[in-house]
């Protein structure tokens, strides 16, 4: 993908480029490799995987694609930005999972932990009900900024604190279909 993609008008950073920092390639392979863990990690269960919408939506498929292990998939709706590009530092659930988790093996797949306040609001809902396992699988990590307490059993990739598109990562619902991830580049203006 060529970095000459610009902003429109209306959109935060309107008139910015946007720059590839992980190509469509090494995220295939990336997702491959975290696939063939779980794999190995989950021979003999069914775990329940839990998508986070709308971000994780792409990264979930190409994930459960690599898997050679039987599961099953849920959702869950959250919201910590609202229609800004920071987070808001408050959660709200859209959307809440429809299966009974308790005492499954259970694994969230997040698109992005920044702050983790998210993360933290998924590991407490999760817990309540009472699930065997709980693990967490995150495409892409900005361990600058996020809280050194969080737990994350699988990373895509870890990343400057830079606003980021692409791969299920939107700016106001836009970008989300580039098959790497662009960052702003607000000097190539």
């Amino acid at each position: 993908m060529d970095t000459s993609i610009i902003i429109p008008e209306g959109f935060p950073y309107a008139g910015n480029n946007l720059e590839e920092i992980i190509s469509p390639d090494s995220v295939q392979q990336r997702v491959g490799e975290i696939g063939r863990e779980i794999s190995g990690m989950y021979q003999g269960k069914v775990p329940i995987i839990i998508g986070v919408l709308n971000g994780a939506f792409l990264f979930m498929a190409d994930l459960v694609r690599h898997l050679d292990i039987q599961f099953e998939v849920d959702f869950i709706k959250i919201d910590s930005y609202g229609d800004g590009t920071k987070s808001s530092g408050t959660v709200r659930l859209l959307k809440d999972i429809s299966a009974d988790i308790t005492d499954r093996d259970v694994i969230v797949v997040e698109d992005i932990v920044d702050t983790g306040l998210s993360l933290k609001f998924l590991k407490h809902r999760m817990e309540e009900a009472s699930p065997k396992s709980l693990r967490f699988a995150t495409f892409l990590y900005k361990p600058d900024v996020a809280s050194t307490e969080l737990e994350i059993d699988w990373t895509g990739f870890s990343i400057e604190d830079r606003f980021v598109v692409g791969y299920g990562l939107d700016l106001k619902q836009i970008y989300r279909g580039l098959p790497g991830i662009y960052a702003v580049n607000e000097e190539g203006k």
